[in-house]
């Protein structure tokens, strides 16, 4: 066993042990010593910070944090969920508009202006006051009574027919209408024939009156101005027309008359096209007019040069040309074309001498501008 003796644990002698033991107690009195000189060193170590108020609240601070930003989203998305509604409710009362056909326009002085005696208006007829055409209806109030024969009526019909489907004044089909009612009339007096244009509106042109237009006319009447047609009809015809819807006057082609009787040739061009601007013009100048204050009504680009003359020009009933020109300047558009028959209009009390006067003082006055 005395080899193994390497492997066994030496033991400090007894003396060792005790030096140790006196040590140890004897810093054990000196650190009690310090403690007792020295009382604040009790206290917790600088190091070993007090628990922080702020640090203690930190947790509630976030949850409140957290429900404000919950509120707001809930508002956002009110908010969001209200314009989304708003906007929706627009885009159907747009869609109902398109529907109906209307179009907002920003709010317009009253038109037209009431005592203004500058200023009137100037109405096409064909396809504007009346359905059709008034020429062709004349044709066919002489072909009742034998003015001519069944072939030239189908010609008058083809004409008609032409016109209402095409919705236009196509200049070769209106010059071949003249033609064959100058050729009808050759050799007529001219009271015989103002006597059947007053049967012949009965008959055939009375119902055949747009309400819409009429209306537009009336409200230049009872404005106190003065109202005429402005048309490539016969001047008789015109002036017919004219004086039975109350309007002033008539200005429209003339055929010539030799004492008393018709000729078969005309005075002039026919008043188509740029000869209605320029007798617009004449006319103005001879009555004292504002043509800047005045207004033109017409369905036809024909009519464009007569139209842009005014301050206040109406597309009504447009064809398609017209159409597209008045958009494009932001004309003012009518269409009346709805299917339905149009309601007779009467004779007003209005109606009188007024429109056969102021026919013919239109006549004179393209006349003198045309010398």
């Amino acid at each position: 066993m005395a080899a193994l003796g390497w492997l066994t644990p030496r033991r400090r002698p007894a003396t060792a042990r005790s030096v140790l033991a006196g040590e140890a107690a004897a810093e054990a009195a000196r650190k009690s010593a310090l403690r007792s000189e020295h009382p604040d060193d009790d206290r917790p170590s600088a190091t070993t910070a007090p628990e922080s108020p702020e640090i203690a609240e930190a947790p509630d601070t976030g949850r409140a944090k957290t429900a404000k930003n919950a509120q707001s989203a809930k508002t956002a998305e009110k908010q969001k969920s209200a314009e989304k509604a708003k906007r929706k409710e627009k885009e159907q009362e747009k869609g109902k508009e398109k529907v109906a056909g209307k179009e907002k326009r920003p709010e317009e002085p009253p038109f037209p202006v009431a005592g203004d005696d500058r200023a009137a208006a100037f109405f096409d007829l064909d396809n504007t006051v009346m359905q059709g055409a008034a020429l062709f209806h004349f044709g066919r109030g002489l072909y009742k009574r034998k003015f001519f024969q069944r072939r030239e009526l189908a010609r008058f019909a083809w004409q008609q027919a032409w016109f209402r489907l095409a919705g236009v004044e196509d200049p070769d089909h209106m010059q071949d209408a003249r033609d064959s009612a100058l050729s009808i009339v050759k050799g007529h007096p001219v009271s015989e024939l103002m006597a059947i244009g007053e049967e012949i509106y009965d008959e055939y042109m009375a119902d055949r009156i747009w309400p819409g237009t009429r209306a537009l006319a009336q409200a230049h009447l009872d404005a106190g101005q003065r109202v005429w047609l402005v048309t490539a009809a016969p001047v008789e015809t015109a002036t017919i027309i004219a004086r039975r819807l109350g309007l002033t006057g008539a200005l429209g082609t003339v055929a010539e008359s030799v004492d008393g009787v018709y000729t078969g040739r005309l005075v002039g061009e026919p008043l188509h096209g740029p000869a209605k601007a320029e007798a617009v013009r004449a006319l103005a100048a001879a009555e004292g007019l504002d043509l800047d204050r005045c207004a033109a009504y017409s369905d036809s680009h024909n009519d464009i040069p007569m139209l842009s003359l005014v301050g206040h020009p109406y597309a009504i009933n447009p064809d398609a040309k017209l159409r597209r020109h008045a958009r494009a300047r932001d004309w003012r558009l009518r269409d009346y074309r709805t299917g339905r028959k149009a309601a007779k209009v009467g004779i007003p009390a209005a109606a009188g001498v007024g429109a056969l006067a102021g026919g013919t003082a239109a006549a004179v006055a393209l006349h003198r501008r045309r010398r």
